[in-house]
């Protein structure tokens, strides 16, 4: 159970940060991304628009498709539908 809750808590620690959800709602919105165009939108340098990626990327929020030399990136609806699933309520109910 305890490695449970470190993994929610990895992914909730990621989503608790308005910048990463700004680029999350930016990637939902425009499907696939790469972070060349994702860096004026959020107006934020490469730099540190790319540490927020890692961050989303570990938590398995996003996916990442490299093409050449840039990355892509998506929304892991998946791992989305799961957070906003019954089986998270579940670990939680009583009764």
């Amino acid at each position: 159970m305890e490695q449970t809750f470190e993994l929610y808590e990895k992914k909730f620690k990621a989503l608790a940060d308005k910048k990463r959800l700004q680029i999350l709602n930016e990637i939902v919105k425009r499907g696939s991304v790469c972070v060349c165009d994702l860096s004026d939108v959020v107006e934020m340098p490469q730099s540190k628009l790319s540490y927020h990626l890692k961050i989303l990327l570990d938590a398995s929020l996003i996916i990442k498709t490299t093409k050449g030399t840039w990355s892509y990136y998506e929304l892991n609806e998946k791992e989305a539908n799961h957070l906003l699933s019954k089986k998270l309520c579940c670990l939680f109910h009583i009764g």
